[in-house]
């Protein structure tokens, strides 16, 4: 986005810089205040206001985004922009049942102001005649855009990308070998069958575009039915505090660059963004109806009342919280992105029933006395009983911990393994769980550990003792950095933002990638294709199940890794 922008108030800068090098991307950013930030209009100093560099285009009108200053006006903002009241609450509806807001985004009609030069790059699918020393280059009948080419990018990304062949790229280039540059300009052959006349440009760009001139923005492209998706992304950025929530900015990063594979695949996506610090749910029913998929907000309750408010055609995804899932039970249009603690510990009776090679081998449930999460251990008695499992529990306290080896080898044996399931989120008492067990391999006992997957956070369990007892756990979350999707995607990531991708930059590229391309391919009933539609992204596996015949969806998909005694970390299929 524009100076302005980032003057008016540093915080943004946090939320609105990651824009900066993207393409592709028709984007509605919307930050809003909490209600303190309103004033009264005694309270109000007229200030000037200064005209926007920043020009958006919204369903084909083109507006001015101006950021709202402390002190100003109605009245000072249509006379610097020459424009009536009227017109600003027709493209602002929220201005007039609310007010102006400090630091809020509103639109302004353009009139027929021209766009300054310097916005291109900034502008909303945009279409514009370049002047004739800026058209494409031709030769011979043949008709070319230049592309710069990026520091991830080779012959074959760049030539699958225009629909050309290599051999034509390197032909038009004189090119002797695949070797390329960063910021290497090559020449792209384009309807080879063009002539002079015929060479029409149209720059179809968006919000916050690249710096260097990207030809592939300079493709018109189809925009009709399923090409264009009305995506609502909510987050607490905290936008208006000290400092954003990282969590969410990297989330947010990474739907962004969700939404610029989908520019690139003929996807338009408009992305509107809000804030919703401090419990606030600013978007409109109407908003809502017209809206494909909505992402977010984070925390169960947040979402429930989302719910409360939202039409039951417009599915809201649940994109973070595990704790979220009981809402697909009484809500059809709900959708839970990460897998829940249920359907961990569901996949890790599974996987030991999968393991378990003969009724020689022991099964014992490991839980706290007296703990909290005892709760849960009559679902997993439920579970391996139904999937006939023989087993046995066996609980203690912290305090019993140096006192549970010897009635812990009385329920073991010697003669096959011993599948130790640990029911507890408490590090304290798992890492006893883990010491007494490593004493116990000493003892010539064969164990395998099948633990939920916040083990893997515990920082005072020493991993080698994760690796003795062969430990094997169910994860909503696994990045596997061999992968070359996974490569791709952190070269990229780096080269748009200089820096590391975070679990929330992962997690934010799957559940968009995911939830674009559902309803790019199925269209407004694309949830109704969720039970038969799994994909491996990333970072997270999607394999939804329906709740009841009136419920939404829950995801049922898990990693599995096992940690080896070679010092390895495996990731197996389930």
């Amino acid at each position: 986005m524009g100076d302005i922008l980032l003057r008016t108030d540093r915080v943004l800068q946090y939320i609105i810089e990651p824009m900066r090098h993207l393409s592709y991307i028709p984007i509605l950013l919307i930050l809003l205040t909490s209600p303190s930030a309103m004033m009264t209009a005694q309270d109000y100093t007229p200030v000037p206001v200064t005209i926007s560099k920043e020009k958006v285009k919204v369903d084909g009108k083109v507006y001015y985004s101006h950021i709202v200053l402390e002190r100003q006006t109605l009245y000072s903002i249509c006379k610097a922009y020459n424009v009536t009241i009227d017109q600003i609450y027709e493209a602002n509806p929220a201005v007039k049942a609310e007010g102006l807001k400090k630091n809020a985004i509103i639109l302004i009609p353009a009139a027929d102001r021209k766009l300054p030069r310097e916005t291109v790059k900034e502008t909303v699918e945009k279409s514009v005649e370049k002047p004739a020393s800026e058209k494409r280059e031709w030769k011979e009948g043949v008709d070319y855009v230049v592309h710069t080419v990026k520091w991830y990018e080779d012959l074959d990304v760049i030539a699958d990308r225009y629909n050309v062949t290599v051999d034509a790229i390197m032909q038009a280039n004189g090119l002797t070998g695949r070797k390329l540059t960063r910021r290497q300009k090559l020449k792209i052959p384009l309807n080879p069958e063009m002539t002079q006349s015929e060479a029409v440009v149209t720059d179809t760009v968006a919000t916050a575009g690249t710096p260097e001139t990207d030809a592939a923005s300079l493709q018109p492209v189809a925009v009709k039915g399923r090409d264009r998706i009305n995506a609502v992304l909510m987050l607490p950025f905290n936008a208006s505090g000290e400092r954003p929530r990282s969590g969410s900015v990297d989330f947010y990063c990474g739907v962004l660059m969700a939404a610029r594979q989908a520019g690139e695949n003929g996807v338009n996506i408009d992305l509107s963004v809000y804030d919703v610090e401090d419990g606030l749910l600013p978007v409109s029913k109407e908003q809502l109806s017209k809206s494909d998929v909505v992402i977010g907000p984070i925390s169960a309750t947040a979402i429930a009342r989302l719910l409360a408010e939202c039409p039951a055609s417009t599915n809201v995804v649940s994109p973070l919280d595990h704790k979220a899932e009981y809402l697909a039970a009484s809500h059809s249009n709900f959708i839970q992105a990460p897998s829940s603690s249920l359907v961990l510990y569901e996949d890790l009776a599974r996987w030991i029933k999968e393991e378990r090679s003969g009724s020689s081998e022991k099964v014992i449930v490991i839980y706290e006395k007296g703990s909290r999460d005892i709760d849960g251990l009559g679902t997993m008695n439920s579970i391996l009983e139904k999937d006939g499992i023989a087993f046995s529990t066996f609980s203690y306290s912290i305090l019993e911990g140096r006192d549970v080896q010897s009635p812990l080898m009385a329920m073991m044996t010697r003669e096959a393994a011993n599948r130790v399931l640990v029911m507890s989120e408490s590090e304290a008492f798992v890492n006893d769980v883990v010491r007494n067990l490593n004493l116990l391999i000493h003892e010539d006992y064969e164990i395998v550990l099948y633990a939920p997957s916040k083990i893997r956070s515990f920082e005072t369990i020493e991993v080698n003792n994760l690796h003795n007892t062969r430990l094997h756990t169910s994860l909503s979350y696994y990045v596997d950095y061999e992968e070359d999707d996974v490569k791709d995607f952190v070269r990229k990531y780096r080269a748009l933002y200089s820096a590391e991708p975070t679990p929330y930059a992962f997690q934010g590229y799957d559940v968009a990638t995911y939830f674009f391309r559902m309803y790019s391919e199925h269209g407004k009933g694309w949830a109704e294709a969720l039970g038969a539609d799994s994909a491996s992204m990333l970072q997270t596996e999607f394999k939804f199940r329906k709740e009841s015949p009136e419920g939404g969806y829950v995801n049922t998909g898990v990693r599995r890794i096992i940690y080896g005694p070679d010092y390895s970390v495996e990731i197996v299929g389930d």
